[in-house]
């Protein structure tokens, strides 16, 4: 179950990404650093930090705001009773 404490972290998170995904600050900076301009070296370190928030969220609190705290529970309690038997379309190994 997701607290909303975690719901509203994640939604500042997403929106914090976002937000830096321009770098509006470095605009017209003609800086270069190990030969690339500053600007792309921000990309680099933002695209970086974006797969990990990604990967966080997808370990941590996949479905949040899509689906029901409940349904999940559910969802959960039903895959892990489920046999053989209960799947006579034989789908499940």
């Amino acid at each position: 179950m997701t607290s909303s404490t975690e719901r509203i972290g994640w939604g500042i998170a997403f929106l914090l990404l976002a937000a830096l995904g321009i770098p509006w600050f470095l605009w017209g900076s003609d800086r270069v650093v190990a030969g690339l301009p500053v600007w792309i070296w921000w990309h680099v370190g933002w695209m970086l930090l974006t797969a990990a928030a990604f990967w966080l969220f997808a370990q941590r609190s996949w479905g949040l705001w899509i689906e029901s705290d409940a349904a999940v529970e559910d969802g959960k309690a039903s895959a892990a009773g489920a046999t053989a038997a209960d799947d006579p379309g034989g789908d499940r190994p």
